[in-house]
């Protein structure tokens, strides 16, 4: 039936391919011949092949079949991180990594500028009121100024802990004053999930990260030592 419905097709004349696209001319032998207009001229097919045109018998083809329109998938975007410049503009500033302070803010707010903790800590990086003003943030809920005060006060700890991430993340979350009292990582549940969350989510985009750029010219890293009887 198609091969009939081609054939008065054939016999106005000439029949070119749409653009972008060929046909396959089939032969009973198996072989496919690839084919960018044909004719049929009585008992014969005429073929027109890169440029070039040949002539087979018309009895000797099975059928024409459309060529396979296959649509490349977009490229994926990159997708990068909510509020990425405004961390990469904080991550310069205060020679802080980038992926350290986005790793804070997914685990204190999951990225929710109006998040407020039942401890009143406020915004993306979870500011207290008091450290907020002593930071001289106007405005706690606005991600520009919250995330500018909370890498400030990340580098803070970490000149204070000599670039331990354990310690820098425990004073973060159970404040400095208790690091101080134990020596290390304070025993609190909440603060050992917090420094473990942390970590893995900083540790797995450094490993992303590894293969692709290195940190940023002059960036403060944080370090994973272990102290003895220090937890995470």
């Amino acid at each position: 039936m198609r091969l009939k419905r081609a054939a008065l097709l054939l016999s106005l004349g000439l029949v070119a391919a749409p653009a972008l696209r060929a046909e396959y001319v089939v032969l009973r032998s198996g072989q496919r011949l690839k084919v960018t207009g044909y004719q049929l001229l009585g008992d014969k097919y005429r073929l027109q092949m890169g440029g070039s045109t040949v002539e087979i018998a018309a009895e000797d083809v099975v059928t024409i079949e459309p060529e396979e329109v296959f649509t490349p998938l977009p490229a994926k975007p990159i997708v990068k991180a909510p509020y990425r410049e405004l961390v990469e503009a904080a991550a310069a500033r205060y020679r802080v990594d980038a992926d350290l302070i986005t790793s804070v803010i997914a685990v204190e707010s999951n990225f929710d500028p109006k998040a407020l903790s039942p401890k009143n800590a406020r915004g993306l990086m979870q500011l207290l009121p008091e450290t907020a003003e002593r930071l001289g943030v106007q405005n706690i809920y606005d991600p520009q100024e919250n995330i500018d005060a909370g890498t400030r006060y990340l580098r803070e700890l970490l000149q204070m802990y000599n670039n331990d991430l354990a310690l820098t993340l425990a004073a973060y979350n159970a404040g400095p004053e208790r690091v101080q009292q134990y020596g290390r990582v304070p025993p609190f549940a909440e603060t050992l999930s917090y420094v473990r969350r942390v970590k893995r989510s900083y540790e797995k985009s450094k490993s992303k990260a590894s293969a692709k750029k290195p940190a940023s010219p002059g960036a403060m890293a944080a370090t994973s030592r272990h102290r003895t009887g220090q937890s995470p």
